[in-house]
């Protein structure tokens, strides 16, 4: 028998999988109640969030029952068609037919097929005549789940949308008695572009929902339980200090979570020995593993930081404005970075998660940090550890030369001198140590902690590293007094002997370079600070 493994691509398969009950992921009473009242809604997710399998199991749970006939359709191929509404519709029909025949075999279902193709002659009646001619040969109500309905793009989705509404008053005699449509956004979000170029909401082709029900996380409580079947099934056991370092990468997104076991586990050749304990050092391995190889999930969210939309909303979080910032962005534009999973709306706006923390700076940096020269090695002491005084060094003289040339090609403007710094450092920790990042809207600032490991085993000596970033708004000596402060605020919750940098970007167009560039050193509350002007 195959053992089990955490699962990162596609449904869950109970069978070979570690899984949290699908069914337990959401409120089925809520579920099954929406469905007894003939209610039409909408379940929407963020990708890789396990839409799909929770929307399997309650089909299967539906079938059981024997109330109900549940079918599931996946309706994304008809993305490729676009606007050719016939394609697009036939390719519905095709898909829920097929899915159907497995329930009442294929010659009714190719019958029915036949007999609704001969009496709806009309692209705009063909998905509801046979919904409709569906519904009444069946014995038992149809609930229907159609997945990736937002995959469907302008005159083809309205079709859909506009048909499965058409039928709603038959119900559930002649139509479906539940539709529930799935995909990333609620329908209500959709502004659906026409061939003719009009535009119209969702809302207004689909105004028959009931409910938008909105699948969350996994739960701190659930992330232990599913970790604790891989130790069930191999032996294999975790440091319980793992599991606060996973909740902080992931904040409970199921692809994260899976694709952190799943890397610590399988990936990380040194750990398939079920003998050997899973350590935290080893998931912060794990994580740098899944960020620097850019698996399909992340090159997803990376495709999307490109977007204008996304752009409006992730820029002033990088840049660190105040929290006055929210406001001033499009209540759209934020829903639209929310349905994506990249943001939550806590007060201000913040980055998901840890990972996705990670992954926006350095992409946005990618191209920039491989055309840099430097080197790793350049600023490695005798140790192994880094010389930050020789590194800032450098920087400086490259700020100075190139700054302005590069800023100006960032996607992200606003944010281009810290994302520069983060490139650099990059450049140099990659392979060798670590960068955690935190930043947002109303921070002001900000916060890299370097964490370069002094030997290629676990458990060895580490080297910590505060920067605190700030762009200069107001008055120098102000504003360097509260660099202070915050540094050495970040530096109390590291461990002693962490080093501390305050580095103080000035982009007043009048100042001249050579007062730009300087760094001093400072004492605040016992704690040594080098002061850099860039």
């Amino acid at each position: 028998m195959l053992p089990k493994f955490f699962n990162t691509a596609g449904p869950i398969k109970p069978e070979i999988h570690y899984n949290v009950d699908p069914l337990m992921r959401f409120n089925l009473e809520e579920m099954l109640s929406l469905i007894d009242q003939q209610k039409y809604f909408v379940l929407h997710a963020p990708r890789q969030t396990g839409k799909t399998s929770c929307m399997l199991a309650l089909r299967d749970y539906l079938n059981a029952q024997g109330r109900y006939y549940a079918v599931y359709a996946n309706v994304e191929a008809g993305q490729a068609s676009r606007n050719n509404v016939e394609r697009v519709v036939t390719g519905v029909i095709d898909q829920i037919n097929d899915a159907l025949s497995i329930l009442i075999g294929e010659e009714l279902s190719y019958q029915i097929r036949e007999e609704a193709d001969r009496n709806n002659k009309s692209v705009d009646s063909q998905l509801s005549g046979y919904l409709s001619r569906l519904s009444r040969a069946l014995d038992r109500p149809l609930v229907l789940f159609i997945d990736e309905i937002d995959a469907l793009v302008g005159d083809s989705l309205v079709s859909v949308l506009r048909q499965i509404r058409s039928g709603y008053d038959k119900r559930p005699e002649a139509f479906p008695q539940t539709v529930v449509l799935c995909g990333v956004r609620d329908v209500r979000d959709y502004r659906i572009v026409l061939s003719n170029q009009d535009i119209i909401t969702g809302g207004s082709a689909f105004n028959i929902k009931a409910e938008s029900l909105r699948l969350g996380n996994l739960s701190k409580e659930e992330i232990h339980e599913l970790y604790m079947q891989h130790t069930a099934a191999t032996g294999q056991e975790f440091d319980e200090a793992c599991f606060p370092l996973i909740w902080e990468a992931t904040e409970g997104q199921p692809w994260l979570v899976n694709a952190l076991g799943y890397e610590v586990t399988r990936k990380m050749v040194e750990n398939r020995d079920p003998s050997v304990r899973i350590t935290p050092e080893m998931i912060y391995r794990a994580q740098e593993n899944i960020i620097y190889r850019r698996d399909t999930h992340i090159d997803i969210l990376i495709d999307k930081l490109r977007e204008e939309r996304v752009r409006n909303v992730i820029g002033p979080i990088l840049a660190n404005e105040d929290g006055e910032a929210e406001g001033l962005m499009r209540e759209d534009d934020i829903q639209y970075v929310v349905d994506l999973g990249l943001i939550v709306r806590d007060k201000p706006l913040r980055i998901a998660n840890g990972i996705y923390k990670e992954i926006i700076p350095r992409e946005l940096t990618w191209a920039r940090q491989q055309t840099l020269i430097q080197q790793s090695e350049w600023y490695m002491n005798p140790d192994n550890s880094i010389n930050m005084e020789k590194l800032l060094i450098d920087f400086q003289r490259f700020f100075r030369e190139h700054a302005d040339f590069w800023i100006e090609r960032f996607d992200y403007r606003e944010s281009g001198p810290q994302l520069l710094l983060q490139a650099f450092l990059q450049r140099v920790v990659n392979g060798g140590g670590y960068i955690d990042r935190e930043y947002g809207l109303g921070r002001g600032r900000t916060d890299l902690l370097i964490r370069k490991p002094l030997t290629n085993g676990y458990g060895g000596p580490i080297q910590y590293i505060v920067l605190e970033l700030k762009i200069k708004r107001g008055d120098m000596e102000k504003t360097i007094q509260k660099g202070l402060e915050q540094t050495a605020e970040y530096m109390d919750h590291c461990p002693a002997g962490t080093e501390g940098h305050f580095i103080l970007f000035n982009r007043d167009k009048g100042t001249p370079w050579d007062d730009k560039i300087w760094h001093r050193t400072e004492q605040y509350n016992g704690r040594e600070i080098v002061v850099w002007g860039m």
